[in-house]
């Protein structure tokens, strides 16, 4: 047992001296090779540059068009557009080079300009765009603007000589198609209004709300006061709950925020609206919209009125950066409880309106907010009604009637001939060098 124990304390005394010499000899061999050089990090610029040189160029797609009376199946076109790419460059053609290939616009450059930076798809617009794209305005967009495709609907877009505006693009195979938005077009709303002109002037005995249910609800294919023959169709909007989806932002209002609700018909969708949405929206955190009712419209306004039914209005409404949400069906009437539902804080209306008849009346509809204090009138940016739209069409009725006629056939045409295209699936071209 004393043996074995001397043994063991015999090899631990050896094997510490043993560790110290090796410690030892390992602290001169430090001291005689100087300072160890520790390798420096990478300056925060270089890590930068190395992230940026890891991430790629954001895709940069183009589409064009003149955005006439511009409406849901427009901003649902730009929807797809994005969907290509990370950022939407979108060229609004001069009211010149409308006048030249179709006819006169209805609305002026400058509105159509502030339709469509209103959308909340768009990056960035580019005025006065060519209507038919040339190889300089093409290498344009290539090269300066970055553009990666071009993009256009699954439509036909012919240029006066018959030739296709995107055939460039096309050959060069950097252009994308996608699916047109069926139901509506600008030739469908232009047509809707001169039928409700025609309407008006017939006689008393005719039944002026037909024609608001037409539009309602998508009857009335084919109906020509006038007997002209000219086939003017009326609503084919088929609302479904996904384009509500695809047009409606996830987001909802934070437990803080400040919510401003401001409601109206919002009818043939304008500048005019487009600019009291924007003001509205300054004032807090989350924008609500209601839109009131086809027959609260009808009730209100007359009995040809509203041109666009209430699916129609709503996509049109949502389609605009500055709202966040809307009310589909709103009522007339602001009430208290109304107000608590949505925890709204203020409740706004613009200065330019159909008819502001109802501030007089004991009825207001803004009572409520009124007497709580959180009604507040905005200045109208600009003066602009659906009345002023109307009244553009039946000054220059006669243009826009042989307009009407010329683009009805190829509608008809496309309508007629068309087949069924999974609005999920682009189609691109490639590169030919016939």
């Amino acid at each position: 047992m004393e043996a074995g124990a001397g043994s063991s304390s015999a090899k631990l005394v050896a094997a510490c001296v043993i560790g110290g010499i090796v410690l030892g000899a390992s602290v001169v061999a430090l001291h005689l090779a100087g300072p160890v050089a520790i390798p420096a990090l990478p300056p925060v610029d270089a890590l930068r540059r190395r992230f940026r040189r890891g991430r790629r160029r954001p895709v940069r797609v183009y589409m064009d068009g003149c955005f006439d009376m511009m409406h849901y199946g427009h901003c649902n076109a730009l929807r797809q557009a994005r969907a290509l790419g990370d950022e939407l460059i979108v060229g609004v053609v001069s009211d010149d080079e409308i006048t030249a290939n179709k006819g006169p616009p209805v609305t002026p450059l400058h509105e159509r300009l502030i339709m469509v930076r209103a959308v909340k798809w768009v990056h960035d617009v580019i005025p006065d765009a060519p209507y038919a794209i040339t190889e300089d305005f093409m290498n344009k967009l290539f090269n300066e603007y970055n553009i990666d495709y071009i993009i256009h609907g699954d439509d036909p877009c012919l240029l006066p000589d018959g030739t296709d505006a995107y055939a460039l693009a096309k050959k060069v195979g950097r252009f994308k198609q996608i699916k047109r938005t069926e139901g509506v077009s600008t030739t469908d709303i232009v047509g809707r209004m001169l039928l409700c002109v025609r309407e008006r002037s017939a006689s008393d005995s005719h039944n002026h709300s037909s024609l608001q249910r037409q539009f309602s609800h998508g009857h009335g294919q084919k109906i020509d006061d006038s007997g002209s023959g000219s086939g003017t169709r009326i609503s084919h909007f088929l609302p479904t709950s996904r384009r509500i989806v695809q047009f409606s932002n996830s987001r909802g209002p934070g437990p803080d925020s400040r919510i401003v609700y401001i409601d109206g018909a919002f009818d043939l969708f304008h500048a005019g609206h487009v600019e009291i949405l924007r003001l509205a929206r300054e004032l807090g955190d989350f924008l609500l919209v209601g839109i009131h009712t086809d027959q609260t419209i009808s009730s209100t306004r007359g009995p040809h009125r509203p041109i666009m039914n209430l699916h129609e209005r709503s996509l049109s409404v949502l389609a605009c950066r500055y709202v966040d949400e809307v009310i589909i069906g709103a009522p007339w009437d602001v009430s208290k409880d109304m107000i608590t539902t949505f925890n709204i804080s203020l409740v706004v209306h613009g200065t330019i309106a159909e008819n502001m008849d109802f501030m007089k009346d004991d009825l207001n509809p803004y009572a409520v907010p009124r007497a709580m204090g959180i009604y507040r009138r905005l200045e109208s940016p600009l003066d602009i009604t659906t009345s002023t739209i109307i009244r553009r069409i039946v000054a220059n009725h006669e243009a826009y009637q042989k307009r009407n006629e010329k683009k009805e056939a190829s509608e008809k045409k496309y309508y007629d001939s068309k087949s069924f295209v999974n609005g999920e699936i682009v189609v691109e071209y490639e590169c030919s060098d016939n």
